[in-house]
């Protein structure tokens, strides 16, 4: 494990932390997706991260010493529904330990979706054994966006 890694503890997302997992998500969304349009406003993602994301699902942060909430993952069930990290947090490992405490906690299998624009996405999650098994023209998302639908099996 590297420095990088040991400083950063991973733990379930209590309320107060919905402001700061937001403000990751929000980041590293413009960082990694900057042609992606995002349906909604900063305020609205907030609002969702504070009354849907953290007190309903299964929401997870990093953070790190020093410098607080550094990602975010968020499962439902089976769904990955949201993995995002700081930008400067990205090839640290963090990601890395999200997608293994994703796959202990459903060690059954997992899914989710990433914008086919997201080539860096698609090589993380194949590197982790995940599976494409779908794409579609984005008619069923939000962002009107092509997406890929990923696929892990044990």
């Amino acid at each position: 494990m590297t420095a990088d890694e040991r400083a950063v503890v991973l733990r379930r997302a209590v309320a107060s932390d919905a402001g700061d997992a937001a403000d990751v998500w929000l980041r590293s969304f413009a960082a990694a997706l900057p042609g992606v349009v995002r349906p909604r406003s900063d305020d609205e993602v907030r609002e969702y991260f504070r009354h849907v994301l953290v007190p309903l699902r299964e929401t997870w942060v990093a953070e790190a010493a020093g410098e607080g909430v550094v990602g975010v993952l968020v499962l439902a069930g089976e769904e990955l529904e949201q993995l995002y990290l700081a930008p400067g947090w990205r090839g640290r490992g963090v990601g890395d330990r999200f997608l293994a405490l994703a796959k202990k906690r459903s060690p059954g299998g997992l899914f989710l979706w990433t914008f086919e624009v997201n080539a860096p996405a698609h090589r993380f999650y194949e590197r982790h054994g995940f599976t494409a098994v779908e794409r579609t023209d984005g008619s069923g998302n939000e962002e009107r966006e092509p997406d890929v639908r990923y696929v892990w099996r044990p």
